[in-house]
Order: structure tokens, then C-alpha cells, then sequence
């Protein structure tokens, strides 16, 4: 992924989010950002642009996020903005069954140009709104279990899980970002564990006058 750069001990991340639009992408970010929340909604245009910065247990954190427009005349100007991503939010409307149609959608696209290593949040919008539910909880959650993904309720408007869904996401990004360091810093550990592995299978199973490598 092009943005996990450690730069100054900064750790940099792209996150984009994707859904059909009037789901309250663009009013999400801007809560998380600015804890703004207009009614007077315009629907974004190809794709808007912001940052954040944080802390998280002393490590710096910058979260590049790209909020991306809905209409589908502007589906296929997608891969523009999640390629190189790090992190994903699938946002869906909780009163609308379509909306969350559209989320599988774009998570098979996303599995498909990017593969595991891009995390995923699926987001269920608007849950000020949950008289008028057609998605149910158990649905959304065994979905997102089932494709890798985090399951986060939220709602702009009354500001309800949108901190915990942006922190729950850079944490696993900062996990997986960790991970792949370690793995750099430390592949002669990797190699011999591996070699070692490969001694004791072949002492049990094969003789040492048929032992091979590496298949």
C-alpha cells in the first residue's frame, strides 16, 4: 500500500469511502473531521478531500480520507481514489435495503483490485432513523463477518459511533502496518524458523537421502 510511509515517525494512511449516494458519506467525514453536521446536504461531485491528524498511544497518525461521490455515472472514476487505499468505509443507509446491496458491491470490487490487504469497515448510517430500518442489524454484521470486514452503526447527524468507527479502523490499520515492519526488520528470524520447520518434518517423514527444498 502507497501511503503507510513512516516518515518522521509519522505513520501515513489513505482511507476512502464508497456507497450509493444520499448515505451520509460526505456528513460522516465532515462529523469526524470538523464536527460539523449540515441538513442542507449536497451531494459531492466526483470526490472531496480531507485529513486528520492523530495520536494513538505516541504514535503520530495522519489519515489522508477521500470521500467519494455516489451517483453511478461516477462508479467508474472509483478506482481512481481507492487504489493505493489502506482502509476502506462502505457506508450504507440503514433504511434502505439497496444502499446495502451496493456495499457488497464494491466490497467484491475492492476484495478483487486490492485483496486482503485492504481493511474494510461497513458502516450502517443514519440510525437516528431506526423506525424506518430495512436492513436488519443480524444481516449486516453476518455479512461483514463473512467478507473480513468490521460492522460499525452509526449516525452523523446525532454523532453516534463515528470516533469509534475512524479509531477502530486506523487501529487495525496501524496493526497490519506494524506487522508487515517486523516482518522487514527481521527476515533472517523468518528464514531460519522456516529452515528449522523443515529439518524436524524431514527428520520425522523423509530419509535424508531423499530430502528436498523449498517445495
Amino acid at each position: 500500500m502507497a501511503m503507510t510511509g513512516n516518515n518522521s515517525g509519522v505513520r501515513n494512511f489513505k482511507i476512502v469511502l464508497l456507497g450509493e449516494g444520499c448515505v451520509g458519506k460526505t456528513s460522516l467525514v465532515l462529523r469526524y473531521v470538523d464536527d460539523k453536521f449540515n441538513n442542507n446536504h449536497i451531494s459531492t461531485v466526483q470526490a472531496a478531500f480531507l485529513n486528520k491528524k492523530l495520536n494513538i498511544d505516541g504514535k503520530r497518525v495522519n489519515l489522508a480520507i477521500w470521500d467519494t461521490a455516489g451517483q453511478e455515472q461516477f462508479h467508474a472514476l472509483g478506482p481512481i481514489y481507492y487504489r493505493s487505499s489502506n482502509g476502506a468505509i462502505l457506508v450504507y443507509d440503514i433504511t434502505d435495503q439497496d444502499s446495502f446491496q451496493k456495499v457488497k458491491s464494491w466490497v467484491k470490487e475492492l476484495r478483487k483490485m486490492l485483496g486482503a490487504d485492504i481493511c474494510l469497515i461497513i458502516a450502517g448510517n443514519k440510525i437516528d432513523l431506526e423506525k424506518d430500518r430495512n436492513v436488519t442489524l443480524e444481516d449486516a454484521e453476518e455479512y461483514a463477518c463473512k467478507v473480513g470486514a468490521i460492522h460499525c452503526q452509526t449516525s452523523a447527524k446525532q454523532n453516534i459511533g463515528v470516533e469509534d468507527m475512524f479509531m477502530s479502523l486506523t487501529t487495525k490499520m496501524l496493526d497490519i502496518s506494524d506487522e508487515k515492519e517486523n516482518q522487514k526488520s527481521s527476515p533472517l528470524s523468518r528464514q531460519n524458523s522456516q529452515r528449522r520447520n523443515v529439518i524436524v518434518v524431514d527428520d520425522e517423514i523423509t530419509p535424508p537421502s531423499k530430502s528436498c527444498c523449498g517445495s
